[in-house]
């Protein structure tokens, strides 16, 4: 039987035990799933014994993992995270998950000279709350908002800055976020399972990760904290800043007021105006003291209703719902596809099958005399 002759057997069987462990199986589990002994594990999970080609893929499928995961390099900066755990740490899904994006990506920017993705220059990292505003402010002007425009369109202005933002269902015990630099640009994945106000804000607190240089990120609870001193804190208030400028929010809650407006129509007409949540609405405006802590607490628990969609004429969106690429990706692979660098099956593959092969165009017709290139 052939093996696999393309990985040193050491790292390969440090691989296999670290993808039986994330999936929370034991040797003998493992075993059982891809008919070996559990001695043959425990023997390639050491080193002490070669992996064939047909077993590797056995245990691929049972693990979950591509088989290329366990004989090429990951990126750099997740071998870092990796290296940053407490030995024997369980990876989140999100781990396994977005690092299958970004050697995607990867793969895919090597053999499509059109997909550039931009690195801009590191904003400074702000140490206070005044600097975290004026970061803000810096984003917006480079995702060319002015300081009052909703931030629409959060996919497609995220790949602008170069980074690609996909979302999936990572169920509701999943972890927000998370967001790795690549070589050029870098990728960031949004847990679908979220309200599309949760996502934008996921989507956002990533984008901070990547204009700071934040080399690996994994958000789980975003914008639950209330210690303005710690970083992740920082970012959600630069987060907030982005999707909420002072400007236009203060201006706009002033003229819903002042026109008669109660507390609540204003909250859900500016919630679906800038397309954010109602708690991250609620903390935005409690620390740009435009309402005290009583009214904040009032807006959180606000609920928009379908009633308020018809009465208020609110536009509905579910912008990032899982899943969901980024445009420019596709393009890129559909351009593969079209020049026939990969096959049907292989760009449902790099479409993370969120695709079906009826979604991709007819295959071009070869020339009357293209059947002499392959039989001459």
């Amino acid at each position: 039987m052939e093996h696999v002759a393309f990985a040193d057997p050491d790292d390969l069987g440090a691989r296999i035990a670290e993808a039986r462990g994330r999936a929370s199986l034991t040797q003998a589990q493992l075993a059982d799933a891809v008919e070996l002994d559990r001695s043959t594990i425990a023997k390639l999970e050491r080193g002490l014994r070669r992996v064939s080609a047909l077993e590797l893929a056995r245990i691929a499928d049972a693990l979950g993992e591509r088989i290329e995961w366990f004989v090429t390099e990951p990126p750099p900066s997740i071998v870092a995270h990796r290296n940053l755990q407490e030995a024997g740490a369980v990876s989140p899904r999100i781990d396994r998950d977005v690092e299958r994006v970004a050697r995607t990506v990867e793969f895919v920017a090597r053999h499509d000279d059109r997909l550039v993705l931009a690195s801009p220059s590191p904003l400074r990292r702000p140490e206070t709350i005044a600097d975290v505003e004026s970061a803000a402010v810096s984003a917006r002007g480079l995702l060319h908002l002015d300081d009052a425009e909703p931030f629409r369109d959060a996919s497609a202005r995220a790949a602008d800055l170069g980074l690609l933002v996909f979302s999936f269902d990572l169920g509701p015990d999943g972890a927000d976020a998370a967001s790795i630099l690549l070589e050029q640009g870098g990728v960031a994945v949004v847990n679908g399972t979220l309200r599309v106000g949760r996502r934008r804000l996921a989507v956002v607190h990533e984008l901070g990760h990547h204009l700071f240089a934040d080399e690996y990120a994994v958000d789980w609870r975003i914008a639950e904290q209330d210690d303005d001193g710690a970083w992740e804190a920082r970012l959600d208030r630069f987060a907030r800043a982005v999707l909420l400028p002072p400007a236009g929010l203060r201006r706009r809650w002033s003229e819903l007021r002042q026109h008669g407006d109660d507390l609540r129509t204003a909250a859900v007409r500016i919630g679906s105006g800038y397309r954010v949540d109602m708690s991250t609405l609620a903390r935005r405006l409690a620390e740009l003291a435009l309402v005290d802590p009583e009214d904040a607490r009032q807006i959180r628990s606000v609920r928009t209703t379908r009633a308020d969609i018809v009465e208020f004429n609110l536009l509905v969106h579910d912008e990032l719902a899982a899943p969901s690429l980024p445009r420019r990706y596709e393009e890129s692979v559909l351009r593969l596809y079209r020049s026939e660098s990969v096959s049907a099956a292989r760009a449902i593959d790099l479409l993370f099958d969120a695709w079906d092969e009826d979604d991709l165009p007819s295959p071009p017709m070869l020339p009357e005399g293209a059947i002499w290139e392959f039989v001459s």
